[in-house]
């Protein structure tokens, strides 16, 4: 299995007809597939397998591996909306599995290019959501639906793996027992 700390603007696959840049230009593994996504404008932790197998227990709905996400939000959510966001969302009129929800200290992370918009009069704060389902775009679908759009999204983890000295764009090989 392959660790990879996706970039910034970097699709989460090997081609692409429009030259964007992919999965190819930064690792020269063959016959190894991404298990699971991470959006255009997603940073952080994928894992790439050669086992179907392997990539279906990583991404299970609601019984595949958690993920964490690092969130970087406008305003500071307060516990009522941190509830909220634990306790489920409704995104096209089915309610979000419960999650794991915490306010964070900013995390020391690479810088993003190109950086987040800054609004001067807005302040931003960060927090950590622990999935176990993978709805399109679901984080950010669920800090706007609490009123706190997310303007940085980073998978810190997946199962038991992190991005920890890992830096953006690198790749490493692990082996050994896999899961949570």
């Amino acid at each position: 299995m392959i660790l990879f700390n996706k970039p910034y603007g970097v699709l989460t696959r090997f081609t692409d007809p429009h030259g964007r840049p992919t999965l190819k230009d930064f690792i020269p593994v063959r016959d190894v597939y991404p298990a699971g996504r991470l959006d255009l404008d997603s940073e952080g932790l994928m894992l790439l397998t050669d086992s179907g197998a392997l990539a279906t227990q990583i991404t299970r709905p609601g019984r595949g591996w958690p993920k964490v996400y690092w969130a970087q939000v406008e305003g500071i959510p307060d516990a009522a909306a941190l509830a909220t966001l634990a306790t489920g969302v409704v995104l096209d009129g089915i309610l979000t599995r419960p999650a794991q929800v915490v306010a964070l200290t900013e995390p020391a992370l690479w810088p993003r290019t190109p950086p987040i918009r800054v609004r001067l009069a807005i302040p931003t704060s960060w927090i950590a959501i622990t999935l176990r389902e993978g709805r399109n775009r679901q984080v950010r679908r669920m800090t706007a639906a609490v009123g706190h759009p997310t303007l940085r999204l980073v998978r810190y983890a997946v199962g038991r793996h992190t991005i920890d000295a890992l830096p953006s764009g690198a790749w490493r090989e692990t082996e050994g027992q896999y899961g949570t």
